[in-house]
C-alpha cells in the first residue's frame, strides 16, 4: 500500500517506512501500549469478559437489531453491575475463547460534529451494543487500536472514509473512559462505481495496482477520479489548517 500510494502521488512526512517523532509506526510494535488501556479499562469497571462468538451474536433471537456490523449485543453475558477486574485476573483468562466487552451507557446518546457529514448522534443500546475492544487471541480489536494509536502520536484530525463514521461514537466512548483528548473527525465520501457501489475487491474493482500494470498514468487517474465534477462522487471541501 505504500508503495502504490507513493505512486499515486500522495506525500508524508513520517511513518513506519519513513521514522519520525511519534515512532513505533507498526501496530505489531505498539502491543505495551495496547495492553495498559485494556488493564485501565478492566481496573475501572468498564469492560466484562464474554464468550459469545460474533455467530452467537448474529443468531441471537434476542438481537433482531442490526447495527454497522453485525446486531446490537444482546447482553449475554452482561453483568448487572459494573465490576472491576484486577490485571491478574485478565491474565488468567488469556487463552481462553474469552473476548473482552466494552459496557456501553445504556441508552446515553454520543453526539459529534462530524467536518464533511455536520452533526452526529449515535444511542448506545439502540444503534449499538457492548463491543469488542480486546479479541481472544489477545489481539486488541480495531475499536481500541485506533484510539491509542491516536491519542499516542497526538492526532488533532481524524480523516477517514465514510464507512467508518457509525464507529465514531464507539470511539468516542473509549476516549473518555481513557481520560483522552477527543480529536476532530472527518469522514470522506467513498469513491464509487456508477452503480454506486463503493470500489471493493469483493467486487472486482480495480486496485491502483491493477491500473498501474494496465499502464495508467497517476496524474490520469487523479484527474478522472477525485475532480469535483466526477458525478459528484467526491465532495471537495476544506479540511481546515493542515
Amino acid at each position: 500500500m505504500i508503495e502504490d500510494l507513493s505512486w499515486f502521488g500522495i506525500r508524508w512526512g513520517e511513518g513506519p517506512d519513513k521514522g519520525g517523532p511519534c515512532a513505533p509506526y507498526s501496530q505489531s510494535a505498539c502491543a505495551g501500549y495496547y495492553e495498559t488501556a485494556l488493564r485501565t479499562l478492566a481496573e475501572s469497571g468498564r469492560i466484562f469478559p464474554c464468550t459469545c462468538s460474533r455467530q452467537d451474536v448474529m443468531r441471537s433471537v434476542l438481537a433482531p437489531n442490526w447495527g454497522d456490523e453485525e446486531p446490537v449485543y444482546p447482553g449475554t453475558c452482561h453483568p448487572r453491575s459494573a465490576q472491576p477486574f484486577r490485571w491478574a485476573e485478565v491474565l488468567a483468562l488469556r487463552g481462553r475463547r474469552v473476548q473482552w466487552r466494552f459496557r456501553v451507557p445504556e441508552g446515553e446518546t454520543v453526539t459529534f460534529m462530524d467536518g464533511f457529514h455536520g452533526p452526529q448522534a449515535n444511542r448506545a443500546g439502540v444503534e449499538f451494543g457492548d463491543f469488542v475492544v480486546w479479541r481472544h487471541d489477545w489481539i486488541p480489536s480495531y475499536q481500541l487500536a485506533v484510539v491509542v494509536d491516536d491519542a499516542r502520536m497526538s492526532i488533532s484530525e481524524v480523516v477517514r472514509g465514510a464507512d467508518l463514521l457509525t464507529s465514531t461514537a464507539r470511539q468516542i466512548l473509549l476516549y473518555r473512559a481513557l481520560g483522552l483528548r477527543i480529536p476532530a473527525f472527518y469522514h470522506c465520501p467513498l469513491v464509487l462505481d456508477d452503480s454506486g457501489v463503493r470500489l471493493a475487491k469483493r467486487h472486482d474493482s480495480l486496485s491502483l495496482r491493477a491500473l498501474r500494470k494496465k499502464g495508467l498514468r497517476p496524474e490520469g487517474i487523479r484527474e478522472d477520479w477525485l475532480s469535483p465534477s466526477s458525478n459528484d462522487r467526491i465532495r471537495a471541501l476544506p479540511l481546515g489548517p493542515h
